[in-house]
């Protein structure tokens, strides 16, 4: 899942310079973390209602093209929503399916006026960003039309709370069926495109961190950890 990047970190406690990677009340972690420790550990089945994080093998998995296309099957139907529940509750605008810990190549991907508050104008104008609503690609193939390397800040909520400097392709084609078993094609550039090669690249096992220049990667909440 690409995660919007922001230019400003809050700082309050130390405390608080901790990442979850699902949201729940304190309640609610107090006891998972007491039954968990007086009790065996018990997981979730997938498809998970988080995003599983960097180390787990799921992440690390090049999927085959797989027997999908009939996309108004329970199955997928049941799995596209989801993930769309899922990017949404943590303000992604791009997920695949094995963030969810779902070894099938299917991503999603959306760019709203929510979304966008996220930046300023002059940051939007840009990145040459652009509305869109809902798209789900389903055995998607992708085409490289612009090979100029673009590069920007990215952060994915698989490796959550980190961003660094990605290169991505200026403007790129996709096709795959919709979640109607309709076939589809969208040609995309700017950041719209930048979302797709991020998605797709979780369907070969990669991770942006695989191909950032490295002496950008960064915590986003690292000046919490200097206070007294």
């Amino acid at each position: 899942m690409l995660k919007l990047s922001k230019s400003i970190v809050l700082v309050t406690s130390r405390g608080f310079a901790r990442r979850k990677i699902i949201e729940e009340t304190i309640y609610r972690e107090l006891w998972r973390n007491l039954r968990n420790r007086y009790w065996k550990a018990e997981f979730k089945i997938p498809p998970y209602d988080h995003t599983c994080q960097v180390g787990d093998p799921v992440l690390r998995v090049m999927l085959a093209v797989s027997r999908c296309r009939a996309s108004k099957g329970k199955d997928i139907q049941n799995l596209v929503k989801t993930m769309v529940k899922v990017m949404r509750k943590t303000g992604g605008v791009g997920l695949a399916a094995p963030q969810i810990g779902v070894g099938k190549q299917v991503i999603i991907a959306e760019f709203t006026k929510k979304h966008a508050k996220v930046w300023t104008e002059e940051k939007f104008a840009a990145r040459e960003a652009l509305l869109f609503p809902l798209k789900v690609f389903i055995n998607p193939e992708l085409k490289v039309l612009d090979s100029r390397q673009i590069t920007l800040p990215e952060g994915c909520l698989s490796i959550k709370g980190f961003y660094a400097n990605v290169p991505r392709a200026y403007k790129v084609e996709i096709s795959g069926y919709n979640e109607h078993a309709e076939h589809v094609t969208w040609t995309a550039h700017g950041y719209s495109a930048r979302i797709l090669q991020h998605e797709v690249d979780h369907l070969r096992g990669n991770l942006f961190i695989d191909i950032m220049d490295t002496k950008t990667f960064g915590d986003e909440l690292w000046p919490r950890w200097n206070l007294r």
